[in-house]
């Protein structure tokens, strides 16, 4: 209950990171014009509001991510209204709207207004948008990927197992603030449930100059805003999806929405079973079932005209085997997986006046991972039971003073982490005394020579201490954000970090374009899964006395990664309807944050490295609608190359630790090239198809011996999808195709019901994500599946 006062009491983190717009429409006497049709449009972001006004004239939208926007106001028989509006901050917008009669009857042609939103003229860092019209009918996963499917589709990032994404070389160091609730954990796969990408309204990902509000993890910033029913004009419609294909998949979403101008819902519940559950370890599927539900309501009040609240519930929880190797099988090994995670945030918007805005947040989020061992596991058994816990406050005060728009904040963190976890090795091959790779510090927990079982139980409590203040303000051409903030991190280690953040943005207004130039200095925090045993003397009793002498220490503690990124970046509109946005950045980094996997299991322990250097480069090339086609196509370039020794983790074994700590070497998540391309055609009369190309390179795998692996019957048939002769070895290239089609009945002008078909890797293409990696271990891409599913509106 003390928690829970407090959440309701404290100001909070990031805030409420939406804007909104809120006018009148009148004719030129001065007179309230009922029916007017504003529309709201971002031609680069896809995304489109529209809203009719009311008796009084009056009109509203909200829940607008932060972006310019082309404003249309039409009515028949009266002239369009068009203008351009900036909405970058929370500031309510107030519009005055006159129509005059129309003198003729003509046809009004917007393209020009959409043009102006073609590129991001006050952007001073990479950010693109991503709305839920598009999302809707993307190709991607219906299992359990999440939004990191989606936000594959954007630059930035690597693809890799079950869902993760690696952020501009980094290893899922990735923010998601969902209605201005941070999550820093791990979303994905076996490690939680993901983010339902059915909740969201819009995405912005910023990748380049993260503003100072955000910290913790900011190799990447998901800001996701969610539906809501504010404004809806209805107090109860949605719809029920029903889907189900191969593996035995199959799932419902039902959704529900309503309110009016004062109070708004939505809620929504999703179930899923699949027997494909995760990225399997060999080319059969065995041992990988598993279901999964999530929910999620978010409710608006409009108390005032100054005054708004928020509150937000989310949770879920899954089930599952973890995927097994072919001799795992065999033995009988049947490990089970259990997730379960809860979210409340509590938001409140207050308008101090025209120009001034606080907003204060609070939130809560829970999650816990079990892993159970089976009577058949093999090399090892392992038992985990781990609990995580954030609570989140602080306030935020935003201005607009002339062309300055003033944000200053500060915010804390507290996450209490329990941990206990276990393991026994079951297999005499694993760590055989007259093996040359035999670790004599694994002999007492040898289960088969007579040992007894690892155990580790650890509790602590950690904090982050924020402040932060930004300016940023116009002149002519020019837009300046300068920006700095603090971070003090109190857990196993201890430091502080000034980040100066500066972005510079130079608009070319007769050709189009817009120049970026930005510095961030950055403070990353180490993941907590598992933190506290990667950190603790009991680990460190395992490792091998020479990798331990090279350490120079039994037990070092992991500390927050220091970076230093530099960005330099063009965005260019290309007539009225292509934009291109593209970015070359550098960052080089100190106690460089990864994770280790634990011999393929779902159990992750949070590892750093001494340094690290990024450099990268990418594009997204966007295709605004053209006779009712669009699409995208999204370039991504980084290598990475890390230098050890390594810190924390858990290692059973020592050749991959020799051979990595013997100098710097290129990381695992590093690739040549990643290509999405994505397109999509609607037509007139309600059926639409998409499809979606993704070519990676291939990620950088373990330097396995080819004879070895030749002569291993769990990996033997995998020979030919990696390429271990190269400097480094990497996974071979892999081009996958998804597809998806259907048809919308639309009855007076409301949607009744929808099918929809998805084929995901269309030409059920064998390939690899990585190959015995000691991060991740080995995964392979998906086979060929096929869904079908169906939407009933109410």
């Amino acid at each position: 209950m003390a928690t829970l006062g407090f959440l309701l009491a404290a100001a909070a983190l990031l805030g409420q990171t939406t804007a909104s717009v809120r006018g009148t429409v009148r004719d030129a006497s001065g007179a309230a014009m009922e029916g007017a049709r504003v529309e709201l449009k971002n031609a680069a972001a896809g995304l489109e509001q529209v809203v009719w006004s009311a008796a009084d004239g009056s009109f509203q939208l909200a829940n607008l991510p932060l972006n310019d926007y082309a404003l249309v106001v039409s009515k028949p028989g009266f002239e369009t209204h068009q203008e351009t509006i900036s909405l970058r901050s929370n500031i309510p917008q107030m519009l005055e709207v006159v129509l005059e009669v129309a003198r003729q009857a003509v046809r009004v042609d917007v393209s020009g207004s959409e043009t102006s939103t073609l590129v991001d003229v006050q952007a001073t860092g990479t950010r693109m948008e991503i709305n839920s019209a598009a999302m809707g009918r993307m190709p991607v996963n219906p299992a359990t990927r999440g939004i990191e499917s989606v936000l594959l589709s954007l630059p930035g990032f690597a693809a890799n197992a079950n869902g993760a994404i690696h952020p501009r070389g980094a290893h899922n160091q990735m923010t998601y603030v969902v209605d201005g609730m941070p999550v820093s954990d791990q979303l994905t796969g076996a490690f939680a449930n993901a983010i339902d990408p059915s909740i969201v309204q819009s995405i912005e990902l910023l990748t380049g100059n993260i503003p100072v509000e955000y910290g913790a993890k900011v190799s990447g910033v998901a800001v996701i805003t969610t539906r809501s029913g504010l404004g809806a004009g209805r107090w109860f419609s949605g719809n029920t999806q029903i889907f189900g294909g191969q593996f035995d998949t199959a799932g419902q979403v039902t959704q529900a929405t309503g309110g009016n101008e004062r109070l708004g819902y939505f809620a929504s519940v999703n179930t899923l079973k699949s027997n494909r559950f995760l990225d399997q370890v060999s080319r059969e599927n065995l041992h990988n079932g598993g279901n999964a539900q999530r929910a999620f309501l978010r409710l608006d009040y409009q108390a005032s005209a100054r005054n708004q609240l928020r509150v937000n519930l989310m949770g879920g929880r899954s089930s599952f085997q973890v995927a097994n190797l072919r001799s795992q099988h065999a033995a009988g090994q049947d490990q089970r997986q259990r997730l379960a995670d809860f979210a409340a945030s509590v938001g409140w918007l207050r308008t101090l006046n025209g120009t001034t805005t606080l907003d204060v947040t609070a939130s809560y989020r829970t999650s816990i991972a079990q892993l159970l061992g089976s009577p058949g596991d093999t090399p090892v058994t392992a038992h985990q039971a781990r609990h995580l816990s954030t609570v989140v406050g602080g306030a935020r005060w935003t201005a607009q003073r002339g062309r300055h728009l003033v944000k200053v904040g500060g915010d804390w963190q507290h996450f209490p982490v329990s941990e206990a976890f276990s393991f026994g090795i079951t297999n005499p091959a694993f760590n055989d005394p007259e093996s040359e790779d035999y670790v004599e510090t694994l002999a007492a927990h040898d289960l088969t020579r007579g040992g007894r079982l690892f155990e580790f139980h650890g509790r602590r409590s950690g904090a982050l201490w924020s402040a932060y203040i930004q300016d940023t303000w116009r002149v002519g051409r020019w837009t300046f954000s300068p920006g700095l903030r603090w971070d003090a991190y109190r857990f196993l280690a201890q430091g502080n970090q000034l980040q100066p953040r500066i972005g510079l943005a130079f608009h070319v207004r007769e050709t189009g374009t817009v120049l970026r130039l930005s510095y961030n200095r950055t403070y990353q925090t180490p993941p907590n899964e598992n933190l506290l045993l990667s950190s603790s003397v009991e680990a460190a009793r395992l490792v091998a006395p020479a990798v331990r002498e090279a350490l120079g220490s039994a037990v070092v503690i992991i500390r927050p990664e220091r970076q230093n990124v530099f960005e330099a970046g063009v965005q260019q509109a290309l007539g009225s309807r292509v934009s291109i946005n593209a970015a070359a950045y550098h960052k080089n980094s100190r106690d460089v944050q990864d994770n280790d996997n634990f011999l393929n299991t779902g159990i992750i322990f949070p590892t750093s490295l001494q340094q690290s250097r990024t450099n990268g480069a990418e594009a997204r090339v966007v295709m605004n609608p053209l006779r009712r086609l669009s699409g995208s196509v999204s370039l991504t370039h980084y290598h990475t190359v890390v230098t050890p020794p390594f810190t924390g983790g858990l290692f059973l074994g020592s050749t991959a630790m020799d051979l990595l700590s013997a100098g710097p070497f290129v990381i695992d998540h590093d690739q040549k090239l990643g290509v999405h391309a994505l397109g999509q055609y609607s037509s007139r009369r309600g059926w639409w198809v998409s499809a979606a190309v993704r070519y990676d390179s291939g990620l950088v795998s373990n330097p396995s011996d080819p004879d070895q692996v030749a002569a291993d019957p769990d990996y033997a048939d995998l020979l030919p999808y990696v390429n271990l002769a190269a400097r480094p070895p990497r996974v071979r290239p892999r081009t996958i195709v998804d597809a998806a089609g259907g048809y919308e009945r639309v009855r007076r002008e409301r949607r009744v019901w929808e099918l929809m078909v998805q084929v995901t890797n269309l030409t059920n293409r064998t390939a690899l994500y990585n190959f015995q990696s000691i991060f991740v271990g080995t995964r392979l891409v998906q086979p060929r599946s096929a869904t079908v599913r169906l939407r009933i509106y109410f």
